[in-house]
């Protein structure tokens, strides 16, 4: 799958060739406070696949799991563009809104649903979690 987008401004562009691990929706207060909406829609590709041209600033945190995430995000417009997570080290979390084309995602999944805003919960099949899945 091809993966290009940026932020709002142009300053930061991302672009890459990779399969997507998974795409889904967040519904963590972490998230919720990141987005600055009820969830936040990324999908997960191998880190060594993307590339960035631009600055951008990073806001370290935790996340719901007690676990450090880091949100970059363009200094001059503020957009996030990339999400990662210590607990998974080689993956990127490209919000799907700044995909050029973020029709081509298909998220399967929503997480911390326990976290939900009550009218943000999506049906249609999508599997929900009440927190992160566990492997296996």
């Amino acid at each position: 799958m091809k993966i290009e987008g940026g932020c709002l401004c142009g300053k930061v562009r991302y672009s890459g060739e990779a399969e997507p691990i998974f795409a889904g929706l967040c519904h963590c207060t972490t998230c919720q406070k990141g987005s600055g909406t009820a969830f936040n829609t990324v999908v997960g590709v191998p880190k060594a696949a993307i590339s960035v041209t631009g600055t951008m600033s990073t806001y370290e945190g935790k996340g719901d799991t007690g676990n450090a995430t880091y949100r970059r995000f363009c200094p001059a417009c503020g957009s996030p563009v990339q999400i990662e997570a210590a607990i998974m080290a080689d993956v990127v979390m490209i919000p799907v809104g700044t995909l050029d084309d973020p029709s081509q995602v298909k998220p399967a999944m929503q997480i911390y649903c326990d976290s939900a805003q009550p009218w943000a919960l999506l049906e249609g099949g999508i599997q929900r979690f009440p927190k992160m899945p566990q492997p296996g």
